[in-house]
């Protein structure tokens, strides 16, 4: 399908929208990043010896123009005023922003924010219509409050680490950074719905979610089941797992030359399509797909290590069962299917730095958003802002 042509940053719904950012690290930033994308005008609130603290935090060896990929990955597009919140001056600069502000968002420690008065009381009291959103690690409330808000320590909290991996391999935390993303995003949706209720009603919002909290509502649909099910926890698959849950044949499976995903499939029809003469003891009775989990899987993997992975897609596709091949990067973006997507842009700044990163994963009307701006230098915008808005 051919896209529209690309939309102007005016067009987009969030245009003429000011979001003051006060976060750093990756919750309180990606949600930035979203309604950036949406066509939000960003300023990104950071301390002038050293800015955001993501700008050090490194996935590899690798910096651009004095940055972790990271940070270029999650700021494209905003823009830095460097202030220093322990300066009276600064300070008071910051509450006028405030008061023409549309959004703040903010992720520091419990009481931090009071401290320096920032507050939701003291912002409302400076602009009634603001809308503002806070992010912490595990809420306002109870003995988990002071302790450090960050993505590993709240998985370990949240029971998740126990959904992944083999059932002898312990706890198995995800791979990327699931509870900042996940608590940004639903910070991002309050966020738009507190912007259609002052919309209707006039009146700002105080938005408040936690990575605890973003992590839970994550399981909903197994904490769900294990709330009514008599508190059964569940077993992990001991062979090739990957729902905690879900019966044989769910899994990844090792073939001649990679791996195979099959989700969910009636053992008979699999076995009839891949002539499987091992899983007869198991095919009338659907409760063994679950009691009998692990030796299904095991004859389900001798055999499809057998031949290779594009010569199962070729029988198993055709019957529409539910597989995919699995994928490296390197295989994915040379795919037809992801560059029929166009997820990857150029970002540039006026230094010279370029760095390829990812698109909004949003279309609207059919196009995704134009942005090309590479993350800020600390404080890049700081004379061009104070000048704009008589800071």
């Amino acid at each position: 399908m051919t896209e529209d042509p690309t939309p102007a940053e005016s067009d987009l719904p969030l245009a003429g929208l000011l979001v003051l950012d006060l976060s750093q690290f990756l919750s309180g930033p990606y949600c930035s990043l979203r309604l950036m994308d949406l066509g939000a005008r960003v300023i990104k609130i950071e301390r002038p010896d050293g800015g955001d603290l993501c700008r050090r935090l490194y996935l590899s060896d690798t910096e651009i123009g004095g940055d972790s990929t990271i940070f270029h990955a999650i700021n494209r597009n905003k823009e830095s005023l460097a202030l220093d919140l322990k300066n009276p001056d600064d300070l008071a600069a910051l509450r006028r922003l405030f008061q023409v502000a549309d959004v703040v968002i903010q992720n520091f420690r419990p009481g931090v924010i009071a401290r320096l008065g920032l507050d939701y009381e003291s912002a409302k009291a400076i602009n009634p219509r603001l809308v503002y959103a806070s992010i912490t690690g595990y809420g306002e409330e109870g003995p988990w409050v002071k302790l450090p808000g960050q993505d590993l320590l709240a998985q370990a909290r949240s029971g998740v680490m126990w959904l992944n991996g083999d059932e002898d391999q312990g706890p198995v935390p995800f791979g990327l950074a699931i509870a900042d993303m996940l608590a940004g995003a639903a910070a991002a949706q309050g966020i738009l719905a507190a912007l259609v209720r002052r919309g209707i009603k006039g009146q700002g919002s105080h938005v408040e979610t936690s990575l605890l909290e973003a992590l839970v509502d994550f399981q909903f649909e197994v904490l769900t089941t294990y709330l009514n099910d008599g508190r059964r926890l569940p077993r992990r698959s001991s062979f090739r797992s990957a729902h905690a849950y879900l019966s044989a044949p769910y899994g990844v499976y090792p073939t001649k030359d990679g791996f195979i995903a099959i989700a969910m499939t009636p053992i008979p029809k699999l076995a009839d399509l891949l002539g499987i003469a091992g899983l007869e003891p198991y095919r009338a009775d659907p409760a063994t797909w679950f009691s009998a989990r692990d030796e299904i899987k095991a004859i389900i993997a001798q055999h499809l290590a057998t031949d290779t992975t594009d010569h199962w897609l070729g029988i198993l596709q055709p019957a529409d069962i539910w597989c995919a091949k699995v994928l490296q990067w390197p295989e994915l973006l040379d795919s037809q299917g992801f560059q029929a997507l166009d997820m990857l842009q150029l970002v540039e700044r006026d230094d010279g730095v370029q760095i390829t990163t990812t698109r909004s994963p949003i279309r609207v009307d059919g196009a995704r958003p134009p942005q090309s701006r590479a993350a800020p230098k600390i404080g890049e915008q700081s004379e061009a802002i104070r000048r704009e808005f008589g800071l």
